[in-house]
């Protein structure tokens, strides 16, 4: 997900909403295994451990090792206060559905404040030439990205920019970049 790659994209509107969506599954998958088969109800924390150390691998060597992006632009979302409380609610309650409900939602509900302390920096406004921004934009304006898709967002604004420099709203963008079927 490219909510959760770049600093300049963990804003407040989608990188809260979309990333514990996706996220919360492959642990979910990995607390299901280890309490079936093992009675063990340390799964998710087990799977996010290890795609954490999987993550800043692969942050630091591509992107440090090969073209010497900086580290502390990339890095991935904090999972473990998530996962930790995923599996302490199959452990207290020993019910698939109580942690479906219970344990998704308190898993999604703490991603940005467990996370806020890392981004908090990010978000600090500047004044740069008479426009007002974060850092984060800031940064996400000096660091150009090789293959940068055409739909870069504006952070704070909710529109993409494209390459011609026109702003246009994030609803009629699928209409715009959409593929074009002919009948």
């Amino acid at each position: 997900c490219d909510w959760d790659f770049w600093v300049d994209w963990k804003d407040r509107r989608m990188w809260p909403t979309i990333v514990p969506i996706l996220l919360v599954t492959f642990p979910a998958a990995a607390q299901y295994f280890f309490w079936v088969h093992y009675r063990m109800p340390f799964g998710a924390t087990f799977l996010c451990l290890a795609l954490l150390t999987g993550e800043w691998l692969d942050r630091y060597i591509n992107f440090w090792g090969w073209t010497y992006y900086p580290v502390n632009l990339i890095w991935p979302t904090s999972l473990i206060p998530q996962a930790l409380f995923l599996d302490i609610v199959l452990l207290l309650s020993k019910s698939w559905i109580i942690t479906m409900i219970v344990g998704s939602m308190g898993f999604s509900l703490l991603m940005y404040p467990n996370n806020w302390v890392i981004l908090a920096q990010f978000h600090q406004p500047s004044d740069q030439y008479g426009q007002l921004m974060t850092v984060a934009d800031l940064i996400g304006y000096h660091y150009v990205r090789t293959s940068m898709p055409e739909y870069v967002r504006i952070i704070e604004r909710g529109t993409m920019r494209t390459f011609g420099k026109d702003v246009m709203s994030e609803s009629s963008s699928g209409a715009r970049c959409g593929p074009s079927v002919r009948t």
